[in-house]
């Protein structure tokens, strides 16, 4: 067990659960119920012998991560799988249900090939990562986040028509109804189709400072950056078409705002600054 803060959630959590699931407890001293879940937490994690890792987040000392996960009770438990938040639960479990939700985190054969491919690419072997995820998807072809993660991969390789082939693999379900993984992706992916046809990010650059309500400019300018995973800048460039024009090309300003936010969940820290600033534009 260990605590964690807004400044190491990315490394305490989100990297650590490349490895292993991680258990986040949002707890506060003065709840109850905190008191019980925590000490169950504890033990099983000492039970599972590194089968998972627990880590504690003090909600009243951390208030960006409690409002970047929309806390609203606590004890909240939510779990990290391979860099992602895949499920949570409110409140205190029995040991039996606490047992269930832990053995669901546990990693199955393509699981496994999975976090091999992601061990091959911090590694430096790309091609044996592309091959871990085609083992994964043989012996899982339902299974959409590695779908997803070779459509991402396929991305930062320029692979665009491949990238979108793999893409419109994924699952009905996923890609009609409200996942942000997918929604991320596919904007990330938009992105990169879409600058191969504007000017250089410098010219689109010197037409806003030429003229600072030239949205169109400042909406190619946000595309450019958000292919290059330049989050912030892009985040700037679209609360700006917010404050200026909510109606420009039907709210894309917001919505794509939306969807930086899901591409950059390994950096709470600026998802929960704009959070606030666009909630301010909005009221």
């Amino acid at each position: 067990m260990m605590d964690t803060t807004l400044a190491t959630f990315e490394n305490d959590v989100v990297v650590a659960s490349q490895q292993a699931p991680v258990l986040v407890d949002f707890w506060a001293p003065w709840c109850g119920p905190c008191k019980t879940l925590g000490p169950m937490l504890e033990k099983l994690e000492a039970e599972y012998q590194g089968g998972f890792r627990l880590v504690k987040v003090n909600s009243d000392e951390n208030p960006e991560l409690a409002q970047h996960f929309n806390i609203r009770s606590i004890p909240f438990v939510v779990a990290f799988v391979d860099g992602q938040p895949v499920d949570q639960f409110v409140g205190v479990l029995p040991e039996s249900q606490l047992r269930a939700f832990i053995d669901n985190l546990m990693p199955n054969p393509a699981d496994t090939e999975r976090r091999a491919a992601y061990t091959a690419l911090d590694e430096g072997r790309r091609d044996d990562a592309y091959r871990h995820l085609q083992t994964a998807l043989t012996l899982d072809p339902a299974y959409d986040e590695v779908r997803l993660d070779r459509t991402e991969w396929l991305i930062e390789d320029k692979r665009i028509d491949e990238a979108r082939e793999e893409l419109a693999r994924v699952s009905p379900k996923v890609a009609q109804g409200i996942d942000s993984r997918y929604n991320a992706i596919k904007t990330q992916l938009d992105a990169v189709e879409i600058v191969a046809e504007l000017p250089p990010p410098e010219e689109l650059s010197s037409k806003i400072e030429r003229d600072p309500a030239d949205l169109e400019a400042r909406f190619d300018l946000a595309n450019w950056l958000i292919a290059e995973k330049r989050y912030e800048p892009a985040l700037e460039q679209l609360f700006e078409i917010v404050l200026r024009d909510r109606a420009f090309k039907e709210d894309v300003g917001r919505k794509t705002m939306l969807s930086v936010f899901d591409l950059a969940t390994g950096r709470p820290e600026i998802v929960s600054a704009w959070r606030r600033k666009l909630s301010a534009a909005l009221n």
